[in-house]
């Protein structure tokens, strides 16, 4: 659609090339159904249903209105479980004084400014988080996409690259607040561009490594960086007059080092504790999780993960080097948990482990500040192992993201997979509960182990297009143990919390259920002809086996009950809108959650688990 304008072709212009009136309509009316969606289901708008009778499809007209009657949006929805509300995108129109206007995201957001509770400190940031989410979907809108039908036999970086959504439930769910429109060209996964590491010398005395016991520090640069270009860095260290020996290489992203890095650190580059020593040969690939990295140029070595201090769906996203220190070892303890357990092993769960670390404190910022600060998340970075070394051939490897993701004609991808195994849709989700699901329930009822198991974690096997098993990521940061009694080797007490025990099922009733089967049922009972009820009755199908075969859990299953006949509504949004800069205290995560009222579990609506 733009290639052909000289506007693109130009650096500054290319900035705006996708800015085009009909795209900015479009992507404002699909923005739009998502905030009315999760704005609703999360209790802080209440639409009027304009009549109680459905049309054939299922749908009911609404109204959102004002305070003052004057501006009001009307639009057809279907209500499914956990209060999901399904709308139809080219029923939505905004009419002032009875007179119908443009649709507009932005202005949405000051019209029910109060509605949503959003203070006059966090609105303009909230504001420019929703720009950027804008004006990255109008981006994705522009270029020329691939069908869901397509899709189905890309590559794992190609399918990665062609993700429409982001985050499912937050609104403004691309801000990246810090990137201009050249970054967002360079950085983004969208984008996709060509991506060349920026290497730094760290001297010892300020900096760590860490490695789980198989990998050291020498092993792990040769095969990230070769002998050659490892051979170069330590060559340009002793023209200086160093000694190689005193320093760590550290992998920096691009934009951390000319925004942040080469300056708030200017301090240790003059003193030499940080050495510039330039751009790495490999080509790399931003992720959708925007600060991991996939080797382009090596598909087989490690993705690399760097601090990157923008603004991002509630976090300035920076990596602790604090945190870093004690990754491997978790990822170690974690990885031998779940090799020793049969039944995790039976159902093929895998863990991409962070397999080395290495960070950098700034001396500075640790004397000014004892508590927290993104000042002290500036300078670190990770290594994950790769499943491309670790599948069967054959096999096919795909972020689970896609599960919910639609084309550019509103067309999913789900369906169209499921098709192409040649399995039956009941075939197909029951593979699948078995490969997500039934290893979640296991970690919770055996260990007190929650993840963080949304679709961007979770990198799905398949084969034929058909669910193997899974493999989970973005461990050291984000797991947790939820008990205080457990017994956790020192190199892992970090991850141990007093979770109270009301709270600890919600990383099955919140996060897998409402944050992933919500919009997965949504999907199948709108476009694969598989309705809400038969899916639901899968789920709870798969949780009573589960139960079934592990008796000597029964006390885990009573006190963690997942057939309760309400559920806590977690509140994402609700979050975002009173701290934009810092959503919850990573710390103790259960006291910062927003809930409304609770909703009606579906299990107990449609479960009827088979005898």
């Amino acid at each position: 659609m733009i290639a052909n304008s000289v506007a693109a072709v130009q650096p500054h212009g290319l900035a705006v090339a996708h800015l085009q009136p009909s795209l900015w309509q479009k992507v404002n009316r699909l923005h739009l159904c998502k905030a009315i969606s999760e704005f609703s289901h999360e209790r802080l708008f209440a639409p009027q249903a304009l009549m109680s009778r459905q049309d054939g499809e299922g749908y009911h007209p609404y109204q959102l209105v004002t305070s003052d009657n004057r501006l009001r949006y009307v639009f057809r929805a279907r209500r499914l479980a956990l209060d999901h509300w399904l709308l139809d995108p080219s029923s939505l129109q905004k009419t002032v004084d009875g007179r119908l206007v443009d649709l507009d995201s932005l202005l949405f957001i000051i019209e029910f400014k109060d509605e949503l509770g959003i203070s006059d400190a966090v609105l303009p940031t909230y504001l420019e988080e929703i720009t950027s989410t804008l004006y990255s979907s109008a981006y994705k809108h522009s270029r020329v996409g691939i069908s869901a039908s397509e899709l189905v036999n890309a590559s794992f970086q190609l399918l990665e690259q062609e993700m429409m959504e982001g985050h499912p439930s937050f609104v403004a769910n691309n801000g990246r607040i810090g990137f201009n429109g050249q970054d967002f060209q360079q950085f983004s996964p969208e984008a996709a561009s060509d991506v060349h590491l920026v290497w730094l010398a760290a001297h010892k005395s300020k900096a760590h490594f860490a490695s789980i016991e198989q990998l050291d520090y020498r092993q792990l640069m040769l095969q990230e960086l070769g002998e050659e270009a490892l051979a170069e860095f330590e060559q340009q260290l002793i023209a200086k007059d160093l000694n190689p020996q005193d320093y760590l290489l550290m992998p920096v992203h691009p934009w951390q080092w000319l925004s942040k890095v080469s300056s708030v650190f200017a301090a240790d580059i003059a003193n030499q504790m940080l050495v510039f020593l330039g751009a790495g040969k490999d080509v790399y690939q931003a992720q959708q999780s925007i600060r991991t990295f996939f080797n382009r140029s090596e598909p087989l070595r490690y993705y690399v993960k760097m601090a990157l201090s923008i603004l991002n769906m509630g976090f300035m996203r920076g990596l602790s080097p604090y945190y870093m220190a004690t990754t491997p070892g978790i990822n170690e303890w974690l990885f031998e948990l779940v090799e020793k357990d049969e039944t995790l092993r039976s159902y093929g769960f895998k863990i991409l482990r962070e397999v080395a670390s290495v960070g950098f404190r700034n001396s500075y910022y640790e004397q000014a500040v004892s508590g927290d600060t993104p000042y002290k998340k500036m300078a670190a970075a990770l290594w994950r192992e790769n499943p491309l070394q670790l599948i069967q051939p054959g096999q096919q490897v795909m972020t689970m993201a896609a599960l919910l993701h639609l084309d550019q004609q509103g067309k999913a991808f789900l369906p169209e997979l499921i098709t192409a195994s040649g399995l039956s849709t009941e075939q197909w989700i029951a593979r699948y509960l078995q490969c997500y699901l039934s290893p979640l329930l296991h970690c919770l009822y055996a260990y007190d182990l929650m993840f963080m198991p949304h679709g961007e974690n979770i990198i799905l096997v398949l084969e034929n297009a058909a669910p193997q098993h899974i493999f989970m990521k973005d461990l050291a940061e984000e797991i947790l143990v939820m008990n205080p009694a457990a017994d956790l080797p020192e190199k892992a007490q970090r991850i141990k919390v007093d979770m109270p025990v009301d709270m600890r099922t919600l990383t099955i009733l919140s996060d897998v259920f409402d944050g992933v089967f919500r919009y997965l049922a949504a999907i199948l009972d709108q476009q694969g002809n598989y309705s809400e009820g038969r899916f639901w009755s899968a789920v709870a199908n798969c949780i009573w086996e589960y139960q079934r075969q592990h008796p000597e859990l029964a006390g885990q299953f009573a006190r963690y009950e997942l057939f309760t006949p309400e559920i806590k509504r977690c509140c994402l949004n609700r979050l975002q809108l009173a701290n934009n800069r810092q959503m919850l205290d990573l710390a103790d995560p259960a006291q910062s959650l927003k809930f409304a009222d609770d909703l009606i579990n579906p299990l107990v609506t449609f479960g009827i688990p088979a005898v």
